[in-house]
């Protein structure tokens, strides 16, 4: 298993927002990075962990857990000239974007926020805390197990 941090604005998808959707499950779409999309294509795979993690908000944090349900697959999106994320690049037969599934795992009993993850040494590596911007990012086991005890979970 792989573990993963996936970052989303709340106003456009939110952790409560999955919480409702059928059987707690939704694609995760939208993602218009190249890297950010590698990942989605080549590496992330069902069964795999991720932190989901709110951006663009007054205190960001890491809210809760889902688990990947499909790996990577083309992101219909980019297909719909009405969407806001068409790709006029983009084919059905050509694909440029990619999508996972993802599920609604747990809340996170204590949000962690982005400065507590910044002042922790042990987390000093993640790419969230190098000014990544990227919307799918890598997370190690170790750092894993170190955000699931700073907000009040197992590892």
């Amino acid at each position: 298993m792989n573990y993963w941090l996936l970052k989303t604005e709340p106003g456009c998808f939110s952790f409560e927002m999955l919480q409702q959707r059928p059987d707690m499950t939704e694609h995760w779409d939208g993602v218009r990075n190249f890297q950010a999309r590698n990942l989605l294509r080549d590496s992330i795979k069902a069964g795999d962990r991720a932190f989901f993690y709110h951006s663009s908000i007054a205190e960001p944090a890491i809210v809760g857990v889902v688990d990947i349900v499909r790996a990577g697959y083309p992101d219909h999106t980019s297909l719909d000239p009405g969407g806001e994320h068409f790709d006029p690049k983009s084919s059905p037969s050509n694909p440029i974007w990619y999508m996972v599934d993802v599920r609604f795992n747990t809340g996170m009993p204590k949000p962690v926020t982005l400065g507590a993850i910044k002042s922790n040494p042990l987390l000093a590596q993640m790419p969230l805390v190098n000014r990544s911007r990227l919307s799918v990012q890598p997370v190690t086991a170790e750092e894993w197990r170190v955000i699931m005890i700073m907000g009040g979970l197992a590892p």
